[in-house]
C-alpha cells in the first residue's frame, strides 16, 4: 500500500494511504442545504408574463449571444405548474391583475418572482386608473430589474442576482 506523507500546521506529520488520497481528492463534503440550493439555482425554469415592448426586448436574452442556457434557465415553461420563477415583463393592467395572481398561486413552491422593465417595476410612465403602479401590489417580487426597455446585459445580471438568492435562500425539502 502506498502512503504519503503530509504536514499538517504545527510541524506534524501525517500519514495517508492511497485510499485516503483518492478519497480527499475526488469526493466533496459539503450541507444538503447547500447543495440542494446550488442545484435549485442551475435549474431554474421561467414563466414569461409579456405583456409589452420589454417583451419584444427579452426575445433577444435567450438567443446565443446573451444565452441564458449556461444559467440553467433556457426554456421557457408554457403552463405555471412546471415553473419555478415567473418573469413579469412590461405593463400590467388592472385587468390582467387577477390573471398574474391566478397564474403565480398555481405555481408550486419554492417559486421566485423578477420584475423586468419600468412598468413591471413602477407602473412606468402610465398614471393612470388602469395600470397597476407596480406588479409588487399584487404578489411578492424578489428581483426587480428597472430599464424602459431593460438592456439583455441587465436581464441576464437580474438572473445571476436571483439564483445567488436561491442559493444563499433557507431550502425546504
Amino acid at each position: 500500500m502506498f502512503t504519503e506523507e503530509k504536514r499538517l500546521s504545527g510541524g506534524k506529520l501525517k500519514i495517508m494511504d492511497k485510499s485516503e488520497q483518492e478519497l480527499s481528492s475526488n469526493v466533496v463534503l459539503t450541507k444538503l442545504d447547500k447543495f440542494i440550493g446550488w442545484a435549485r439555482s442551475y435549474s431554474l425554469w421561467p414563466y414569461i408574463f409579456g405583456t409589452a415592448c420589454c417583451g419584444v426586448e427579452f426575445m433577444s436574452v435567450p438567443a446565443a449571444h446573451y444565452d441564458t442556457d449556461r444559467f440553467g434557465a433556457a426554456w421557457p415553461r408554457y403552463t405555471p405548474r412546471q415553473a419555478d420563477m415567473l418573469m413579469i415583463i412590461g405593463t400590467i393592467t388592472n385587468k390582467q391583475a387577477p390573471v398574474l395572481r391566478r397564474i403565480w398561486e398555481q405555481m408550486a413552491e419554492p417559486k421566485w418572482v423578477v420584475a423586468i422593465g419600468a412598468c413591471a417595476v413602477s407602473g412606468g410612465f402610465y398614471r393612470n386608473y388602469a395600470t397597476v403602479q407596480g406588479c409588487d401590489r399584487i404578489i411578492p417580487v424578489d428581483v426587480y430589474i428597472p430599464g424602459c426597455p431593460p438592456r439583455p446585459e441587465m436581464i441576464v445580471d437580474g438572473i445571476i442576482k436571483l439564483q445567488e438568492k436561491v442559493r444563499n435562500s433557507k431550502q425546504v425539502f
